[in-house]
C-alpha cells in the first residue's frame, strides 16, 4: 500500500512537472500511467485523467492570470466550443474495446511526438489572425480529442492559438491552460456514468501534480525549452511504440 502511494506521488509529480516545464504534455502521460502502473481500465483512466489534467491546468491558469498573460475572449470562445464537442465525444470511448482505445491513444501519442520534433515551435511573429472561424474550428477539433481520449490537447492548442488565432506566444500558453481546464471539465461530465473514479488515486495525482507544476514553472526559466520539448517528444514516441505493440498483441494483430 505504501509503495503504491509513493509510486502515485512520483507519477503525479512527473506529470505536473511536464505541464509546468512545457505548457502541456501531462495528459499524454496520465492515461498510460494510470493503466499500466496503477492498474486502472482504459475507460476509468480516461475519466480520472480529465480530473487530474483539469485541476493542474486550473492552477497553471491562475498563475498566468496574475502575470496578465491570458486572453479571456479567445479562451471562452475556443474553450466553449471545445466543451460542447468534448461532452458529445465522451461517450464514444465506452463503445470501443480497451485494447482498441489504448491503440488509438498510442497513435495520437506518436503523432504528437513527431509533431513536436518535426514542426518548429511558433514564434511571436507568426500572428496570422484569421478571426473567429479558425478559433471555433480549432476549438471543436481539440474538444473531440479531449472527450474521446482524455487528453487536454495542450500541444495542439498552443500552436493553433499562435498560428491560426494570432495570439502572442506567452499569451497563448496561458490561454491554453484555461481551454484545457474547460475541455477537461466537459469531458469529465460526459464520462460521469461510464466508470467509477478512484478518489484516492486522483487526489494523490492532483496534489503531487500541482507541486510538480510549480517546480516546473520555475525550472522553465532556467532550462532551454527546445531541448526539453525534443527530449520529451522522444520519450512520448518510445512509449507510443510500446503501447502500439502491446495492444496490437492483445488484439491478435501480431
Amino acid at each position: 500500500m505504501i509503495e503504491q502511494i509513493v509510486i502515485d506521488v512520483l507519477l503525479g509529480f512527473a506529470i505536473g512537472l511536464s505541464l509546468g516545464l512545457l505548457g502541456g504534455g501531462g495528459s499524454i502521460l496520465t492515461v498510460p500511467a494510470l493503466v499500466y502502473v496503477v492498474g486502472q481500465s482504459p475507460q476509468a483512466a480516461v475519466t480520472a485523467s480529465l480530473v487530474i489534467v483539469g485541476a493542474n491546468s486550473m492552477m497553471g491558469a491562475f498563475m498566468h492570470r496574475s502575470q496578465g498573460t491570458l486572453n479571456w475572449r479567445v479562451a471562452l470562445l475556443f474553450g466553449g466550443v471545445g466543451m460542447a464537442t468534448a461532452y458529445l465525444a465522451a461517450g464514444w470511448s465506452k463503445l470501443l474495446p480497451p485494447a482498441v482505445l489504448m491503440a488509438l491513444f498510442a497513435l495520437l501519442m506518436l503523432v504528437v511526438g513527431l509533431f513536436m520534433i518535426l514542426k518548429p515551435q511558433p514564434t511571436e511573429g507568426e500572428n496570422g489572425r484569421r478571426g473567429w472561424v479558425a478559433t471555433v474550428a480549432s476549438g471543436a477539433a481539440v474538444g473531440l480529442l479531449t472527450g474521446f481520449l482524455g487528453v487536454g490537447g495542450g500541444f495542439l492548442i498552443v500552436p493553433a492559438l499562435v498560428m491560426l488565432v494570432g495570439l502572442p506566444m506567452r499569451q497563448a500558453v496561458g490561454t491554453s491552460l484555461v481551454v484545457i481546464a474547460m475541455n477537461s471539465l466537459a469531458g469529465f461530465l460526459g464520462h460521469l456514468h461510464a466508470a467509477a473514479i478512484d478518489l484516492q488515486v486522483v487526489t494523490i495525482f492532483v496534489t503531487a501534480g500541482l507541486t510538480g507544476a510549480l517546480v516546473g514553472a520555475r525550472l522553465a526559466h532556467i532550462l532551454h525549452p527546445d531541448h526539453l520539448r525534443k527530449g520529451f517528444a522522444l520519450f512520448v514516441i518510445a512509449l507510443a511504440i510500446f503501447l502500439l505493440i502491446d495492444n496490437a498483441w492483445k488484439m491478435g494483430v501480431i
